[in-house]
């Protein structure tokens, strides 16, 4: 696949473009990412579906300068696809030819279970793995569902259920009832099927979670994979349906460009939410741009990547790591440290992970500055730990990298992310075990030359060397389990 790859996808609300680089055989981030609100189905529905000249030429507009800024990233591959607005419009050969003859561009019109498939696998592959799940993506002309589990993405459905075609066709002329009764006639499409989960993708889905988050004061900033219960999402849509003015929609952190379209979309939701029992909501990041860029990237693995492969920690290893084989030792001998201790501690086995993973990225941020490497570490984890991560992982592996090696987490950090965080004991002690694999192995060998032994309260550490700089750097250790010794 090529290095650089350019994605735009032709909404009926706005046009999206995303370039991503990819760094190893399945290892990407992104480089670069623009959106316009061109609107391109503005006042079609009511012209039976024909796409209006001055929305086209704002399309047009947005495409030629998207064109030019992946020119100026030297992208080797583009794909331009266009969704709802473009598939209904009987007039959409005007404005394929044109761009084709224009600007060069050839734009691909996918169909509606195309699409919910795209959105599927993007969350399948991106997101924390969920069990019985359905995506929901509700656009301007459209809303594509997929049931989702595990890694697999079955039962594509595309309805004609959109936030623009809503507006004007039903909320422009009051007619709210009707809206009702075309959305219920349109759910009836949904095959019964076990959901548990539901996953939301698209602006509509991502406004009303970037509310929730900001009224809840949420520790991260962070959308991708936002975990809340269904009875919180349930009161914020009577709150914003409930909404007489603008300035309430502002008051619930609604921004200005979606008033006019927010109250359709999030009738959409509240519809299929009485049709369905859910019992947990999650947050999708990415949708359609991603899974047309991974059905590339995976062409040749059915579309999943290999059996616990994570993008973002090879993105990090690949882009931020010199020594890997530090790095692997590191991770190796904080798995030793947690099977030897963590019964002594009372840590649950579900952590071992998130040290291991921790000890291995806590090198990446010295390829910032060494001298700042934890706070360089701890940003790059928060913000590039994106794909496949539940959010209390994230910030726990970021948390012990920060605290690495000088001493135990903060007071105020734990207060701050104590929503995220495992109690208080439990991360300290992980810190702490982090801390001692960095001491010990201070003198960076090639392979571990010590051996470990845990007995009663003390772990002894046995080799042929004399470990003079891991026994300076362990008796500086901070450690809150008084008893708890190391004897060399």
């Amino acid at each position: 696949m090529a290095k650089r790859v350019t994605i735009i996808d032709i909404g009926s609300n706005s046009v999206r473009m995303v370039i991503y680089e990819k760094v190893s055989r399945f290892a990407f981030h992104l480089l670069h990412e623009e959106k316009s609100k061109v609107r391109i189905s503005e006042d079609a529905y009511k012209h039976g579906g024909a796409l209006q000249e001055i929305p086209m030429q704002r399309a047009f507009d947005a495409l030629s300068d998207f064109i030019q800024i992946s020119n100026s990233f030297k992208a080797n591959k583009l794909f331009c696809v266009a969704t709802s607005a473009l598939r209904d419009a009987p007039n959409k050969k005007d404005f394929l030819q044109k761009v084709k003859k224009e600007l060069k561009l050839n734009i691909k019109i996918i169909s509606g279970e195309k699409e919910a498939y795209f959105g599927g696998i993007a969350c399948a592959n991106l997101l924390p793995m969920q069990e019985n799940a359905l995506s929901i993506d509700i656009g301007g002309g459209s809303t594509e569902l997929a049931y989702i589990d595990k890694n697999n993405v079955s039962h594509p459905l595309s309805l004609k259920l959109g936030t623009v075609r809503l507006k004007e066709l039903y909320f422009d002329a009051d007619d709210i009832e009707g809206a009702i009764r075309y959305i219920d006639e349109q759910l009836q499409m949904l095959p019964a099927m076990k959901v548990e989960t539901l996953i939301g993708i698209g602006g509509t889905f991502r406004a009303i979670s970037s509310s929730i988050m900001k009224r809840e004061t949420y520790p991260l900033n962070k959308l991708h994979a936002y975990e809340f219960k269904v009875t919180v999402l349930q009161e914020f849509i009577e709150e914003l349906l409930n909404a007489k003015s603008n300035k309430e929609l502002k008051s619930l952190f609604i921004n200005s460009n979606r008033f006019d379209v927010i109250k359709p979309g999030t009738l959409i939701l509240q519809r299929l939410i009485k049709k369905i029992n859910i019992s947990k909501v999650i947050t999708s990041g990415v949708g359609v741009r991603e899974g047309v860029y991974l059905s590339d990237l995976l062409r040749n693995s059915k579309h999943k990547f290999p059996h616990n492969y994570n993008t973002s920690v090879r993105y990090i290893i690949d882009s931020h790591i010199k020594d890997r084989q530090f790095s692997n030792n590191l991770s190796l001998l904080a798995k030793k440290l947690f099977d030897l201790t963590h019964e002594y501690f009372g840590i649950d086995y579900k952590y071992r992970y998130n040290l291991a993973l921790a000890a291995k990225l806590y090198p990446a941020g010295s390829s910032v500055h060494f001298y700042s490497q934890n706070k360089h570490t701890y940003y790059l984890i928060k913000s590039a730990l994106e794909f496949g991560f539940r959010h209390h992982d994230i910030m726990l592996i970021a948390t012990l990298t920060k605290y690495a090696k000088n001493k135990l987490p903060s007071s105020t950090h734990l207060q701050l992310y104590k929503k995220l965080l495992p109690k208080e004991q439990v991360t300290k002690t992980l810190s702490f075990l982090l801390s001692l694999s960095i001491a010990l192995l201070s003198h960076r060998p090639r392979n571990l030359d010590f051996e470990l032994q845990f007995e009663k309260n003390t772990l002894h550490v046995n080799s042929s060397k004399k470990l003079y700089l891991s026994k300076e750097a362990v008796a500086k250790l901070e450690c809150e389990h008084q008893k708890f010794k190391v004897l060399f």
